[in-house]
């Protein structure tokens, strides 16, 4: 059963925020974005096949398409079919076809074929929303931003960061309780939690280091050797469940930051 809190105060959120981000920045000291890219656009491209879908099959798919399409144009100008097979792994293949097909469009005729670095621009760009545009700057540029996916409000509404559903709420709510500087490293940990340890369906509260801070600690498995065997990766060989870093491993993003 959750645990009940007691109505918090704009400060209290704050440093709750501020602990669980430093508490997971031990958890998950390898935490970054699970894409595979070199430049921008691969980047870009990646993000938006990446919804509905998992960044693992993204990563299946990718190598032959960035081979295949190195630069905005040849996107303008792919054959339709020849990149819906291309990326029908990915789901949706027909909708991300067009959407990547404008994109390259859009990026050589108003922007030199580069992959703009602002928010405004990004959100501009056909198939690409905030969620996207915070992927690509916090990553591809270095420009603070908090992506709010399904894991990040999740664990957010869990942690009783926020109430809020709409995930432009959220990521207003979070960029308010923590640093500019934390924006991006913050969203790439939470997401490691959710995918990790705080599942959508059965969450290893007993195996959780946020566990003290959650106000829905309880809600999931507490036996700590069962929910350490429900923890993605597993916990650290002879450690105590939940009290030492999850190093799940992944192939190491070239241009990824550290």
């Amino acid at each position: 059963m959750a645990r009940a809190h007691p109505p918090q105060t704009p400060l209290a959120r704050t440093r709750r925020a501020r602990r669980v981000d430093r508490l997971l920045g031990e958890r998950y000291p390898d935490a970054r974005c699970e894409l595979d890219f070199r430049t921008p656009l691969e980047l870009l491209v990646a993000t938006v096949l990446s919804a509905q879908t998992t960044d693992v099959r993204v990563n299946l798919v990718t190598p032959v398409l960035f081979a295949r399409y190195p630069e905005a144009r040849a996107y303008a100008e792919a054959d339709r079919v020849e990149l819906e097979e291309l990326i029908r792994p990915t789901g949706f293949f027909r909708a991300k076809a067009e959407s990547l097909r404008g994109l390259g469009r859009v990026l050589v005729e108003e922007h030199d074929g580069d992959v703009p670095s602002t928010m405004a621009d990004l959100v501009a760009l056909p198939g690409v929303g905030r969620k996207t545009a915070n992927v690509v700057l916090g990553n591809a540029f270095d420009v603070p931003g908090l992506p709010v996916d399904t894991h990040v409000g999740r664990v957010a509404r869990r942690l009783g960061l926020t109430t809020e559903e709409d995930a432009v709420k959220v990521e207003a709510e979070l960029c308010a309780q923590l640093p500019r500087r934390a924006w991006t490293m913050f969203s790439h940990r939470m997401i490691f939690h959710g995918r990790r340890t705080c599942h959508s369906r059965r969450p290893a509260c007993g195996a959780c280091p946020l566990a003290v801070l959650c106000a829905s600690a309880g809600i999931g498995e507490q036996d700590p050797e069962r929910a350490a065997a429900l923890v993605k990766g597993g916990p650290v060989p002879g450690s105590a469940p939940g009290d030492d870093p999850v190093r799940a491993g992944r192939p190491t993003s070239p241009a990824a930051g550290p």
